[in-house]
């Protein structure tokens, strides 16, 4: 079915075993390996409205259809920095001209980059359903491996991401066997540096449970800050930020390991990238910082 607005899509999703379908780069690999046989497939690419990209007061606004290629060329995600920064790791280009984001966000598959980005940033989500629309924080979203809130007659129109402020640095990296494979570990920073002494930052970790793990460390950058100040080098808060990382893995990483990567290995990963994108964030965010103070200055 290929309904025109998003009232006949959910009247669709009414239908017993009906699934949607976007870019089809998530349900069509699970169709190929006999996971799911949906009755109906609802296309809703003819609906206009879900293809919308804009800027809203306080950040982004990408709706359903919107595929993850044109997200990463629109000039509108400058707005939302790590948004920007984890697109080019998803899958590979013709994966991305295909793939929505929206979509990404619906299969909640542990090891992908939107979910963690969409809790880093407090992202919410718009769902329509036979009951009206109703919005969920991306912290609530994800419940279990592959699993949301969405009911099977709801539809999700648009996920919205907070704008960055002046003073925020972001970090983001991931390991794969190769460019475009399944993440083993990855991790999504966002630290603001209003205050250099005492920052805030939160950090999202992917691919090590299932779901992305989040954790509040703005205790631990900003003791690791008040050993050498805000002007220290980078590469000396990373080793600073050595043991809390490592807690931070331990903390995090509960997957029982698979054929690449045991669980322990995970956990040296996410020690390595944690201490490395915080302290990278952070010395983003004190630059950002410095040139908003130069400007009112």
């Amino acid at each position: 079915m290929r309904p025109g607005n998003v009232t006949d899509v959910l009247s669709e999703l009414r239908r017993d075993g009906a699934k949607v379908i976007a870019g089809g780069q998530s349900l069509v690999p699970v169709l190929a390996m006999r996971l799911a046989q949906p009755t109906t497939l609802v296309d809703i690419n003819a609906v206009e409205e879900l293809h919308t990209l804009r800027t809203e007061p306080g950040g982004v606004r990408l709706g359903a259809a919107v595929r993850q290629r044109t997200a990463q060329r629109d000039p509108a995600i400058a707005e939302v920095p790590l948004l920007g920064m984890a697109l080019p790791w998803i899958g590979h280009r013709e994966i991305r001209s295909r793939g929505t984001v929206c979509g990404s966000l619906a299969h909640a598959d542990p090891a992908a980059e939107l979910p963690a980005v969409a809790i880093c940033m407090e992202a919410t989500l718009t769902i329509a359903g036979p009951k009206g629309e109703r919005t969920v924080d991306a912290v609530d979203f994800f419940t279990a491996a592959m699993t949301t809130t969405v009911q099977p007659e709801e539809l999700i129109t648009s996920v919205f991401f907070p704008r960055a402020t002046e003073t925020q640095g972001f970090g983001f990296a991931e390991i794969a066997r190769r460019h475009g494979d399944f993440a083993l570990s990855g991790v999504a920073i966002r630290v603001d540096a209003k205050d250099r002494m005492r920052p805030s930052a939160r950090i999202t970790c992917f691919g090590i449970s299932d779901i992305p793990r989040v954790r509040d460390v703005s205790e631990q950058l900003s003791a690791a800050v008040g050993r050498d100040g805000p002007d220290a080098p980078e590469a000396r808060l990373r080793t600073v930020l050595a043991a809390a990382a490592k807690e931070l893995a331990a903390d995090v990483v509960d997957t029982g390991g698979d054929e690449h990567g045991s669980q322990a290995y995970r956990r040296q990963l996410i020690t390595a990238l944690a201490s490395r994108e915080l302290a990278r964030a952070y010395a983003k965010a004190v630059r950002a910082s410095s040139h908003t103070d130069e400007e009112k200055a």
